[in-house]
């Protein structure tokens, strides 16, 4: 709407030919973008919806969040109490005629009616993986406009931060080198984009004489060093993947990406683990912000819903809120190991 509403405005002041400032008037789009945005996130953090509960299939297993309240009904009638939605399983085998009726009211009196699976992802912030039909992996396709806008904005946002950060890398090299011996930087082959391996850059955050997994096995793994440990918690380990950013082949936000050995192992163990490279992979992500660590099968699997559902949502405002939740982790060192 903020965007229409300035479009007139220019539309306007174009076949009415009155004299504006270009700079005025992007600065005050950009303004407006970002107060309307603030005040969408604010208000989705402290609001709280009340949702009611059809009684009947998966419906009865959700369960309720701090931004959600569920109310299960237990007969068809909201009984004049206001809701912001009703949720029910339109697939319930034991869904009763009167119940069906009841929802066609709901629907004809403008209350939102949602199937579970609508409100289980946004509950969870997860796709499920094992009931993917064909007719998903077309929801599931990013939108190219929007992919390619996003390569052109990390490219200079790459290039803009990357004298910031030079000197910060400096003084990181310096105390990684003097901590323990071996070389500053970590090259490891990951599987990137469309399934195409890269090597991504990173601190050296291990001993160099200390043999291992492809993966951090415990929090007190002993092959980290004390520099490692401490750039780690604060991802400061990551910032020499500007390069892969600059070369193409990371983004800011997207999948993690994984090695090449451990996505050969995942694939045989995970389904539809290859379809998270349909997107660039990120220095944090979806599944990073929510789920943190993730290394075993078990967690994969889980760390892969949040992945298809950043894929199934890939658009600016889950990249905005990526963006804000990773600065808190920044802080707190959420997920870290």
């Amino acid at each position: 709407m903020v965007s229409f509403a300035f479009l007139i405005a220019v539309a306007a002041l174009f076949f009415t030919r009155e004299g504006y400032t270009r700079q005025v008037l992007f600065g005050g789009y950009l303004a407006s973008m970002l107060w309307f945005h603030a005040g969408f996130f604010i208000g989705k953090r402290f609001r709280r919806l009340k949702i009611a509960i059809v009684p009947f299939g998966d419906a009865r297993k959700l369960r309720g969040t701090r931004q959600l309240d569920l109310r299960v009904l237990t007969t068809p009638d909201l009984d004049q109490v206001r809701f912001d939605g009703v949720v029910a399983d339109l697939y319930a085998k034991d869904l009763p005629a009167e119940w069906e009726k009841f929802l066609a009211r709901c629907t004809l009196s403008r209350v939102p009616v949602y199937h579970i699976k609508q409100i289980r992802e946004n509950v969870t912030g997860r796709v499920r993986i094992d009931r993917l039909s064909e007719n998903e992996f077309g929801s599931l396709l990013p939108s190219s406009l929007y992919s390619g806008v996003k390569r052109i904005v990390d490219f200079i946002g790459a290039l803009l931060l990357l004298p910031l950060l030079l000197p910060l890398m400096a003084v990181v090299a310096i105390l990684i080198k003097r901590d323990s011996p071996g070389p500053v930087f970590f090259l490891q082959p990951r599987m990137g984009y469309r399934q195409r391996p890269f090597l991504m850059y990173k601190f050296r955050s291990m001993y160099h004489d200390m043999s291992g997994e492809d993966f951090t096995i415990s929090e007190d793994d002993p092959r980290i060093t004390r520099v490692g440990r401490w750039i780690r918690k604060y991802r400061i380990d990551e910032l020499p993947q500007i390069f892969n950013i600059l070369k193409g082949q990371m983004s800011f936000i997207g999948p993690r990406p994984e090695s090449a050995s451990l996505s050969e192992w995942y694939e045989e163990d995970v389904p539809f683990f290859s379809y998270r490279h349909v997107v660039r992979p990120g220095i944090t992500g979806w599944a990073q912000v929510e789920q943190g660590y993730a290394a075993e099968v078990d967690g994969m699997s889980k760390k892969l819903q949040y992945d298809f559902y950043y894929i199934k949502h890939f658009s600016l405002w889950i990249d905005v809120l990526i963006t804000l939740k990773t600065v808190r982790i920044l802080f707190t060192g959420f997920g870290a190991r």
